[in-house]
């Protein structure tokens, strides 16, 4: 990783961005205090055991969080698009993190210190709502996600995480292709299943027309019949 010092005079007000909270006096302290760091594909932001110093927040960029399981096999665990919150949940909790966050593209991040974080939780009613918010919206994502991947079966599990994609990264502009290029063996970890089964049950989907394969390009031709393989699990 590497400080970038471009301008991103007014990035903090955008509509989609949490800091729209913040007041005038506030941005201006987080222009000051927070650090930009361009990540190049596949550079890790944090490994699982650190210890976090601030609340990583997603400019640009794709990032996925992920766990290590029995024999260093990987679990996916969020995907996070441009605007998101990265390692917020163990600065909040006092602990290290439990997972690890992974570039999947040149991404540029925003570090915003503890210091300052915290400082503004207690003083700023709205910004507290709205990281509480967003940490709530992942407690119930994540508590979804394990049932699915505990309970369905290879073809829904598949399903369900390129349905997943779609609506995480959205298409490209023939609205079809799946913004995002995973390698097999991420959307296996993403799926919970092993690469070999994630490579066959992809091929039975392009085989049945649901989907069209292109390397790591993926197009999503029967989204209705995506939606019911999911359902079925």
């Amino acid at each position: 990783m590497f400080n970038s010092n471009f301008d991103l005079e007014g990035h903090f007000e955008e509509r989609e961005s949490i800091f729209t909270v913040l007041s005038p006096e506030e941005l201006k302290e987080l222009e000051k205090a927070r650090q930009v760091i361009r990540c190049r594909r596949n550079e890790i932001i944090y490994k699982e055991g650190d210890t976090p110093t601030g609340m990583v927040y997603l400019h640009e960029g794709k990032v996925k969080i992920y766990k290590e399981g029995v024999g260093g096999r990987e679990q996916i665990i969020r995907m996070v698009k441009s605007r998101g919150l990265v390692g917020f949940r163990s600065l909040l909790a006092g602990e290290n993190h439990i997972s690890s966050a992974v570039a999947l593209e040149e991404s540029v991040i925003h570090c915003v210190p503890e210091d300052f974080l915290f400082n503004t939780l207690l003083k700023n009613n709205n910004f507290s709502l709205r990281l509480l918010q967003n940490l709530a919206q992942e407690l119930g994502f994540s508590n979804k996600r394990t049932i699915s991947l505990t309970q369905k079966h290879i073809r829904g599990r598949l399903a369900e995480s390129l349905l997943l994609l779609r609506d995480k990264y959205d298409f490209e502009n023939d609205n079809a292709t799946l913004k995002v290029y995973l390698s097999r063996e991420d959307i296996a970890n993403l799926s919970n299943m092993t690469t070999s089964n994630a490579i066959r049950t992809l091929s039975t989907f392009a085989n049945e027309k649901v989907i069209a394969i292109d390397g790591r390009k993926i197009r999503l031709l029967d989204i209705e019949a995506l939606e019911k393989i999911s359902m079925l699990g």
